[in-house]
């Protein structure tokens, strides 16, 4: 693991400079162009597709129900994902993770497990989850990857996912707790 590796919060889109709004486009554009299951189904991507939504993601961020955590070193952006909570307190226990990704540049150095780390300790010591949860696309091998992190698949949701005409994936959910 690269040990210069950072993480960075951010709370509120007041915090979200543009270089960091280019450098998030930037590095989703690359994980959905090399074929990453990060919200794009459809690649190729640009920057144009992802900064509306992004520009979203970023409208929603809030200490206690959505908070962006960033990998960085001395490079800059590694990679980074999407806490999220609800407020209704008949969920409030729980949290979810959205589109987690590193880099393609800076596979295999450990970002995506570094991220879900310190996903796991933000969400237990800061925003007060008991247990997180997210749904992934079955058939790149990440149900293995977050196994080895702990996370438990649940259940699925055959053929829930369309990439291209005959082929339609599972959505697998997976959940870790307790945290």
């Amino acid at each position: 693991m690269n040990e210069s590796m950072k993480i960075r919060q951010y709370l509120s889109d007041t915090e979200v400079t543009e270089n960091v709004r280019r450098a998030l486009a930037d590095c989703w554009v690359a994980v959905t162009n090399a074929g990453g299951a990060a919200g794009f189904p459809f690649p190729p991507v640009d920057g144009g597709d992802v900064a509306p939504v992004l520009e979203r993601l970023v409208g929603e961020l809030h200490a206690d129900r959505c908070r962006l955590l960033t990998a960085v070193d001395d490079r800059g952006l590694l990679g980074w994902l999407v806490l999220r909570r609800s407020l209704d307190p008949l969920i409030a226990h729980r949290g979810s993770l959205h589109h987690v990704q590193s880099h393609p540049n800076c596979r295999g150095e450990g970002v995506g497990s570094f991220l879900m780390h310190h996903a796991r300790e933000i969400a237990r010591d800061e925003v007060k989850v008991e247990q997180l949860h997210l749904a992934a696309r079955a058939g790149v091998g990440l149900e293995t990857f977050y196994g080895r992190l702990g996370w438990r698949e649940i259940g699925r949701r055959p053929g829930a996912l369309r990439l291209a005409p005959e082929d339609d994936r599972d959505e697998i959910l997976m959940h870790l707790g307790p945290l």
